[in-house]
């Protein structure tokens, strides 16, 4: 029977800090559900892969730069950056600890055992807007996939993030010249204008196509300096 008439199947269900999480099976598809609204699942991972691609080519050429993932999700961009020797280091901030769990010892851990194993890897179980807000640490990269886009979050408080604040923030962990790349499932001119106004650079979105409707879209920054 086709996936789209099956009744998916609840692997999971877990309170967590921020609301319900559920990891469910829908046929072969995974799929992560944060207080009834859809995040992603394993169909495909061509945009949390192209996050991550993009981020590494904006950089400058440094050697073993510094990746932080914000949002582990189903793991598509944690592996793709493990299996990339250039990177030197992946930090991944997750604030739910049900979604690490998963990955550990769970049913997600065949996407993401290589990469949970490789010693450049930390995952780190914390919000992201207080991470980056609190942390002493510094980045050459940002890839943040925490919400499907700017305007369209998952918890209220994430919309924090895309304010000039927020963004004041992710520049303040970012080295000269680091990259910052948001993914967001549709474009979003007015958080385009947002990053110019807090001082990025070369702001730019990047499209990737769907099967239906607009496409899934990486926003792109980089920090002066």
């Amino acid at each position: 029977m086709n996936a789209s008439y099956e009744t998916p199947v609840v692997l999971d269900r877990s309170e967590g800090p921020h609301g319900e999480v559920v990891l469910r099976r829908h046929g072969e598809l995974l799929q992560i559900i944060a207080n009834g609204c859809f995040l992603m699942d394993t169909s495909d991972g061509r945009s949390e892969r192209l996050l991550v691609d993009a981020a590494l080519a904006a950089l400058d050429g440094r050697p073993a730069p510094h990746v932080l993932i914000g949002g582990l999700g189903v793991g598509f961009s944690l592996a793709h950056a493990a299996a990339q020797d250039r990177w030197g280091r992946i930090t991944v901030v997750e604030r739910e600890p049900a979604i690490v769990g998963w990955h550990r010892e769970g049913p997600l851990a065949a996407l993401t055992a290589t990469a949970l194993a490789d010693p450049r890897t930390d995952i780190v179980e914390a919000d992201l807007i207080a991470y980056v807000n609190e942390t002493s640490a510094t980045f050459d990269a940002l890839c943040l996939d925490i919400d499907n886009g700017p305007g369209w979050t998952v918890t209220e408080g994430n919309g924090e993030l895309y304010t000039p604040p927020g963004l004041a923030s992710c520049a303040r962990v970012l080295r000269p010249g680091g990259v910052l790349a948001v993914w967001s499932a549709k474009p979003s001119p007015e958080f385009e204008g947002t990053l110019r106004n807090v001082g990025f650079t070369q702001v730019r979105t990047e499209e990737i196509p769907v099967a239906r409707g607009v496409p899934d879209v990486v926003h792109l920054a980089v920090r002066a300096g």
